[in-house]
Formats: C-alpha cells, structure tokens, sequence
C-alpha cells in the first residue's frame, strides 16, 4: 500500500472496535469508495485496487476498506450470533458515519455484496454506485456447499510453505493460473504468525450460519432487495468459473437493471482477486462515471 494510507479503529453501535484502512485525498470533491470483503476475507484484497481508485492522476479520491467483525484487525466478537449480514451493516453505516461519508460508492465481494444490498434497504441514501463482485441475488448451491465445507476449518499450517500449499489445493481448480506467488501472498492474508504459532485472519466462527445450508432448504432469493435498489449505477463482476454466481443470475440482474454493466473475468472462479489490470481499469472507469450520476455528500 503508498504510504498515504491510514488505519482507524471505529466503533461499531456496540462498541467493538473494526479495523478501517483509509486511502486518498479526504477533500477530493469525489465519491468515495468503501470496499467490503468476503466471508472471512479481509482488508488486504483490496491491496491491487486501492491505490488505483485512491491515487488515480485524473480522479484521485478516499477509498475506505473496512474489515468486518472478526476479521483481520477487527476485535472479534464474543457473541458469534452477531456475525450476520445486518449486523455487519449498521457497521458500516456506523464507520461512514464516523468518517463523515454521506454517499459513496460500494465495491462488495461476495458477503460484502450482500451488505450493499441490504444497505439498500436500510440506508439508501448512502450508495451513489455498487459493483458486486460474484455476488448476486440468487446464490448457486454448487458454491454454499462449497464454502460450507471448508469456512472456519482450514488446517492450522505448520509454516508458510505448507499454508500456500494448502490454499492451492483448496482453491487451484478455481483459480488456475494463480503462481507460486500468489498462494503465498494468499496465505499471507489468511493466517498471522505469531510467537511461531499461525493464527487465522477470521474468526470461525464467522462461518457458523453456513450449517443451516442444505440442498433441501435453499436460502431465499433477494431480488425484493436487488429490486430496492436506488436508480444508480451497478455493475457485476462474474468469475467465468464461479460456483456462487451463475449466469442465469446476471440475466436476471441485467433484465431488471438494463444499464447494470457487466464484466466477466476469464479463468477465476468464485471470488475473482481484483487484481488483474483489465478488471481494475474497469472498476476504476465505471467510478469515474459514478462521480457524474450523484452529488457527493
């Protein structure tokens, strides 16, 4: 990250402290950005984009990446019934309202799409554009059944090489042209090591609701949620070998959002990195026009 960037510590409405990392000009006169990571998933998939979209010559603005409830350097929670989709809202919207951000843009990776959609419901005016990165309002059982498996029961590795070597055989059919590199960057922002013990960057028990998923009792669709959505831009990104978004789901989308825009990236499935050059120019482009479509707060 440019050493511009600061980190906060928030509190949430019930006084646990969330980790934010606060990138770009505060006083752009732009939009900014919040990016919401994955189910246990943290601040640090964003480290590709961030600079981009914060230190962007033409467009520079903030861009806020917030660590959910036990993950990364967020405290976890004592009570794990509270690692929900609303509760992890009224966080957010208690971070914006902390740094003073009225509007902004939403970029959400899988659960952090399913935030935006639900701050539609609870705050519309907060979200001048969303991109929902292979996340959408029908979740593909493939995928539930995929992340129920494996959330909150990785393996505690022994060393670094055995960590990388373990999230490649977890996660290589779905991403087959990650290097040697990236595993390790991967299992770098997976686990911390600490006092030579690994310690995991998400609490388990975040994953706790995925033991209801069952093939018999599917989650509801969320189109009343998506359908709630404020005239805005939206965009989409699909992995082309997801397993949570299909693309019959983005049909849908689309049908009901005529100007959603959607990107596809080749080769990624479920949920892309955000780190290749064609998927950040486009994400920083579709920011860009969002400056034009609503007043900044």
């Amino acid at each position: 990250m440019p050493p511009s960037h600061r980190d906060h510590f928030i509190a949430a409405p019930d006084g646990l402290k969330l980790h934010v990392r606060d990138d770009g000009p505060r006083e752009a006169g732009r939009l900014p950005v919040i990016c919401l990571a994955g189910l246990t998933r943290t601040v640090e998939d964003f480290d590709a984009l961030t600079p981009v979209l914060a230190h962007d010559a033409g467009a520079p603005r903030r861009v806020v990446a917030i660590d959910s409830r036990g993950r990364g350097l967020s405290e976890r929670d004592p009570e794990p019934a509270n690692y929900t989709i609303a509760v992890e809202a009224a966080d957010v919207l208690a971070v914006a309202a902390t740094l003073g951000i009225g509007r902004a843009i939403i970029v959400g990776t899988s659960r952090g799409g399913l935030i935006a959609l639900t701050l539609a419901a609870m705050m519309p005016a907060l979200l001048a554009g969303v991109v929902f990165n292979d996340v959408g309002p029908v979740l593909g059982m493939a995928g539930l059944l995929r992340i129920k498996g494996y959330a909150g029961r990785i393996t505690r590795p022994t060393s670094w090489a055995e960590a990388a070597r373990a999230h490649k055989a977890l996660f290589g059919r779905d991403f087959p042209n990650v290097t040697d590199e990236g595993w390790m960057r991967w299992a770098r922002r997976s686990w911390r090591e600490v006092d030579g013990r690994f310690k995991g960057t998400c609490d388990p028990h975040v994953a706790d609701g995925f033991a209801a998923i069952d093939p018999a009792n599917p989650p509801p669709p969320l189109w009343p949620l998506y359908d709630a959505l404020p005239d805005i831009p939206l965009m989409v990104i699909r992995g082309a070998l997801s397993d949570l978004l299909d693309p019959e789901t983005v049909a849908g989308m689309a049908a009901r959002r005529p100007r959603l825009e959607v990107w596809e990236v080749p080769g990624e499935g479920h949920a892309p990195l955000l780190e290749d050059a064609p998927t950040i120019s486009r994400i920083a482009a579709f920011v860009r026009r969002c400056d034009g479509k609503a007043p900044v707060a």
